[in-house]
């Protein structure tokens, strides 16, 4: 079976966000005056085949803490539906 998996990555709320701090800042260049706060993550999209969803699961799992996460740094969410 097909799945695509939907992955998005954030740093730690108890960490500092350089990338987050420039782009608010550089908000109220433009006019954006009300943003309170910007945190940036990434968000990975892939496409998968797996035996069942419990094998994608898995794969998406390894996937997010050994290669696309820094788990000391930050934290991961996905969702997964079937492609077929």
């Amino acid at each position: 079976m097909r799945f695509i998996a939907e992955i998005d990555i954030m740093p730690h709320k108890e960490l500092l966000d350089p990338q987050g701090k420039a782009v608010s800042k550089n908000m109220m260049r433009v006019g954006i005056n009300d943003i309170e706060d910007i945190r940036i993550g990434k968000h990975i999209m892939l496409t998968l085949q797996a035996a069942d969803e419990a094998d994608a699961r898995e794969q998406v799992e390894t996937a997010c803490k050994k290669l696309l996460a820094n788990v000391i740094m930050e934290s991961y969410t996905f969702s997964l539906h079937s492609a077929e």
